[in-house]
């Protein structure tokens, strides 16, 4: 027997058929593979196309008419990222604050809040002591001259002012125009003092005005309580929620459908990027300490402290739950937008990471909205760098301040490229320094944009990511709680009842439901958070 074996083993073609054999499946696990990361192979060619093709066309020196030409596949991937927007916050987070009690809601809301402020102080830290480090100012008093007005900055804007915009966005006065108006104060010149005799002096007055783009904290705030009110209402209620549960997924289903013309849009947004570029060689020479200070405190903060964070609270490696998400992050590399990469970061944290939607749909509109780590460590850098190439000594009143306006501007700072470079002035506003020379970091915000808005969506990320598993553990200590709870509701539930039941309640009560059905009403476990 054995020996007829070693004669099957030794016949001719044996060998053909085992490496068939083997073949078989590394070709069926290489095009699973393959399958499955389709997307993401295809965004980070689109960005190495993009490198290749916008350097092969600037020695052509096309006009800006060309370039804008050039440029037109990716303004329609904008357009659509930034089209979703609206209906995937307000609906997600409407449907999320409406699957979760207020015990949980409150929790899970001042955990993300606890999140968001400590990275983002944390963040601020790095950027000073980074600054303080490698002291990019020093030295570069020749870029100290006049220098192209800061487009759109308008009059000086006064720091008491912007944290009071700030405030009066949290509650917009007309919330149809919040989705596409924000309010700002702008200043006046009034005369005042004694006008026959001719002493005539004059005051700035804020004054309110609306300007273009999305009151994105409005809506937020908004959306939760909006939420938390439909739950109140019981099954009043259950209708409306499961119209926001239901507008919701169909976006998510627009979403899934856009990722795959974003390999195309990326392509042509890095092309035109690199055509617009000037003499890149000058601006690395001039600002260049600037740069590699952001650029450091960025792989810093993304690369160790974000990931031990996760870390410490998982014990799971933050680096597997970060390959899921390459796709958002060439995405947020390519727009500069935390904005608009949050459709897709959306969907690959649900998809590739396992985050419960009721956690990911809470949590990253918000962090998209008021975590801004990246954004943090270069207006930090920017304000030192600033405070250097005006030889002014910063005092520890004024580092502290720089740390605390920063962590506490970052909340207010757009989702839009070059949004924090307002947000700059800011900080210089309250420790003293002009605010003239925010025009040099214009010259390079393209450069430290980009690895700031992916730190921005990494860190919402991983917060979304923390959440979810808190909010299992949780799930371990009180498991059977919310049964007996349930119980005491429905005692002695009828099939028919519970099938009459289930055709009005919302997605998370159905979900309690099922669990006690399943368990005939008496098993101790159910599929709630908290």
């Amino acid at each position: 027997m054995e020996r007829k074996e070693d004669e099957d083993a030794n016949a001719p073609g044996a060998s053909e058929r085992s490496s068939r054999a083997t073949r078989g499946p590394c070709r069926e696990r290489l095009g699973a593979f393959l399958r499955r990361n389709l997307v993401v192979i295809l965004t980070v060619s689109g960005v190495l196309l993009g490198v290749v093709l916008g350097m092969a066309l600037r020695s052509a020196r096309l006009s800006r008419t060309h370039v804008s030409y050039l440029a037109f596949p990716g303004e329609m991937l904008l357009r659509m990222l930034k089209m979703l927007i609206l209906p995937l916050v307000v609906c997600s987070l409407v449907s999320g604050a409406a699957s979760l009690d207020a015990r949980s809601l409150g929790r899970l809301g001042g955990i993300a809040l606890s999140y968001f402020l400590a990275t983002t102080l944390v963040a601020s830290t790095i950027g000073v002591a980074l600054a303080f480090a490698v002291r990019p100012g020093v030295g570069a008093g020749a870029l100290n001259g006049p220098a192209p007005a800061l487009e759109g900055m308008g009059a000086r804007k006064e720091t008491a002012d912007s944290f009071l915009d700030l405030a009066r966005n949290l509650f917009p006065a007309n919330l149809v125009a919040a989705a596409f108006r924000t309010y700002t104060t702008d200043y006046k010149m009034v005369a005042v003092g004694n006008l026959s005799n001719g002493t005539v002096t004059y005051q700035k007055v804020p004054k309110g005005v609306e300007t273009d783009g999305m009151n994105i904290l409005g809506l937020v705030l908004f959306a939760i309580v909006f939420g938390v009110a439909l739950r109140k209402l019981g099954t009043e209620g259950e209708e409306l929620i499961r119209f926001f549960s239901s507008f919701n997924e169909a976006t998510m289903v627009l979403v899934s459908w856009v990722m795959w013309y974003v390999p195309v849009g990326i392509t042509f947004l890095v092309a035109s990027k690199i055509v617009e570029m000037e003499d890149v060689l000058l601006l690395v020479t001039s600002l260049g300490k600037y740069i590699f200070a952001s650029i450091l405190g960025h792989v810093i903060h993304g690369g160790i402290i974000l990931p031990l964070i996760y870390f410490g609270f998982t014990r799971k490696n933050p680096f597997s739950f970060l390959s899921g998400l390459i796709a958002p992050f060439t995405t947020a590399f390519a727009t500069c937008s935390s904005s608009a990469t949050l459709p897709s970061m959306m969907k690959c944290v649900e998809e590739n990471n396992g985050v419960d939607k009721r956690i990911s749909r809470f949590i990253l509109p918000i962090g998209a909205t008021v975590n801004m780590d990246g954004a943090a460590i270069f207006q930090c850098v920017a304000a030192v760098f600033i405070a250097q190439l005006n030889d002014v000594q910063l005092n520890a009143g004024q580092i502290f301040t720089i740390l605390v306006t920063a962590t506490a501007s970052s909340v207010g700072a757009a989702g839009i490229p070059a949004g924090g470079i307002i947000t700059i002035a800011i900080i210089l506003e309250a420790i003293g320094l002009p605010t003239n020379d925010l025009s040099l970091m214009l010259a390079v915000d393209w450069i430290v944009d980009r690895t700031t808005t992916v730190v921005n969506v990494e860190g919402d990320a991983l917060g979304a990511g923390i959440l979810h598993h808190l909010s299992q553990k949780d799930l371990g200590k009180r498991q059977g709680v919310l049964v007996g709870e349930l119980t005491e509701v429905w005692a002695e539930p009828t099939a028919d009842a519970l099938a009459e039941k289930e055709e009005t309640l919302s997605l998370v009560t159905r979900e309690k439901l099922d669990v006690v059905t399943a368990a005939g009403g008496s098993d101790e476990k159910e599929d709630e958070f908290f």
